[in-house]
């Protein structure tokens, strides 16, 4: 009951610094559309990301009224903020457009100046295409992240949640961890720490577990599979656990049996690049400054065109496909590190010849000194006899 996660106090100042966002972007109404937008600002749950849904929000207050399918209306007026809700669809298809366009003109949007969420995933193009030619002139920008960049800095209660989310993908670790066996399946490693997640309170992760072993590690994103573990083997994994969609991740690197040279050396310098990162972070630095300082350590090794992955990136609610934030410490980046953020860092080197692939993943919380690091799990190379 997400409603429930938050105070009404939280939720309605929430509202109020998206709309004071809104008057000064100098727009009348602002398209909520992302998931995540919705679930700051109403405490949605639901699954009706998968079809359309609109919150419109207006610059001066007024009543919530959320667009979305029939189906999913007993869970808003249940489980959320908003005020009303108004249905499409249900027990027989309808065309959502056709109904958004009657509440388009009931709230008089076409002689408004409009912006709109245009979100990756959670939007049709289809859909995208009738709402510019339902809209016309009156859509006079797309400020997709004017939400996003207000829930950057996190509250003391969603740090809690956080927090309690890094615990319990610790203790995934240690029990994925404690399934590594020669004969042992990829997937049966993936089983032991979703069993863990699942038991100890978490929600599903709104992204899928990567998860490799021996050949398999130089896969950047690679899924657990069928592949039996042999002695020898490298592996590494990146999980997650959600508490009320607030989610931390983390991810280790482990050997059946002794490590390669090869290994413990790629470690060691990704290691050393993911430190050099941290100590580079804290409020009020650039978000390059602290990818720059890991790329300059595996620069140094003669590797940087093995680096295939961001440095980090800010760590929202998550809903499928993605709990990524737009803050992300990458080169050109022009984001500004804050006090409350929470940001994930990972740098990491894969090399396809040498099928082999290392990633060190921590979530910190941005302070005025130091970062706290919230992975609970030891950061060392795992070693099992």
């Amino acid at each position: 009951m997400s409603k429930h996660d938050f105070t009404a106090e939280e939720f309605a100042a929430r509202q109020a610094r998206v709309r004071a966002e809104i008057a000064k972007a100098g727009l009348d109404w602002l398209l909520v559309i992302h998931p995540v937008s919705l679930h700051w600002l109403t405490g949605s749950d639901a699954k009706s990301y998968t079809g359309f849904q609109c919150l419109p929000m207006a610059a001066a207050p007024r009543k919530l009224v959320m667009f979305t399918r029939e189906s999913e209306r007993n869970e808003y007026e249940d489980d959320t903020v908003v005020d009303e809700v108004r249905g499409y669809g249900g027990h027989e298809p309808a065309d959502p457009m056709a109904a958004f366009t009657r509440f388009v003109d009931e709230l008089g949007l076409r002689n408004a100046r409009v912006g709109m969420e245009v979100p990756a995933w959670y939007l049709h193009p289809h859909h995208y295409v009738r709402l510019k030619d339902m809209l016309g002139s009156a859509l006079v920008a797309e400020p997709t992240n004017l939400v996003h960049h207000l829930k950057l800095v996190k509250s003391p209660r969603e740090l809690g949640y956080i927090r309690r989310s890094a615990e319990i993908a610790a203790g995934a670790v240690a029990a994925l961890v404690a399934a590594v066996a020669e004969g042992a399946m990829e997937l049966d490693l993936a089983a032991a720490a979703y069993h863990h997640v699942l038991k100890e309170g978490s929600g599903q992760p709104a992204s899928t577990m990567n998860l490799m072993t021996g050949e398999r590690c130089c896969f950047t994103l690679g899924a657990p599979t069928t592949r039996r573990l042999k002695r020898g083997d490298p592996g590494l994994v990146e999980l997650a656990a959600a508490c009320k969609r607030y989610t931390s991740t983390i991810g280790r690197q482990w050997s059946l049996g002794p490590p390669s040279a090869r290994v413990s050396e790629l470690y060691d310098i990704v290691r050393e690049a993911s430190d050099a990162c941290m100590a580079e972070m804290r409020a009020g630095v650039p978000a390059i400054v602290p990818h720059e300082a890991a790329k300059r350590v595996i620069a140094k090794a003669g590797l940087d065109r093995y680096r295939q992955h961001t440095t980090g990136y800010g760590m929202a609610p998550g809903f499928p496909p993605s709990w990524g934030e737009p803050l992300n410490m990458f080169g050109g980046t022009t984001d500004v590190l804050q006090a409350g953020m929470v940001v994930s860092v990972e740098p990491n080197v894969f090399i396809h010849d040498e099928r082999i692939g290392v990633r060190l993943i921590d979530n910190v919380v941005i302070t005025d000194g130091a970062p706290e690091l919230l992975s609970r799990y030891p950061r060392n190379l795992i070693v099992i006899d």
